[in-house]
């Protein structure tokens, strides 16, 4: 009988890592140089826009990263396709964070309308 209870508790407390849900986060798609502050690299290049700022830095070797609510999000699957063709506009990004929450496996991005 214990040892019932003891199993039914691990289930219990496991439960919520086995059955996960994706999540939802919405902000912008930028890099991790310039992260929410594009200021630098507009003054240098001209009134460069958030999107070709982005993909300036992300061309010399700069990662995919997710500002949502002031925290910087990093992404592991770089090569998702929406990543570069929503980059400087407010997204919804759905997909899965790791443990640590600090990093997203991205399964979805859509564009916000304003």
């Amino acid at each position: 009988m214990k040892k019932m209870l003891g199993y039914g508790a691990m289930l219990a407390l496991c439960s919520p890592a086995i059955f996960a849900s994706q999540q939802t986060w919405t902000g912008q798609i930028s890099d991790s140089m310039c992260k929410s502050d594009h200021a630098m690299m507009q003054k240098a290049a001209s009134k460069m826009s958030d999107k070709d700022c982005t993909m300036a830095c992300v061309k010399s070797g700069q990662k995919y990263v997710l500002v949502s609510n002031g925290k910087v999000l990093k992404i592991s699957n770089q090569s998702f396709a929406s990543l570069a063709a929503n980059t400087g506009a407010p997204v919804k990004v759905t997909g899965d964070a790791n443990a640590a929450g600090d990093e997203i496996t991205v399964a979805k991005v859509e564009p916000i309308k304003k």
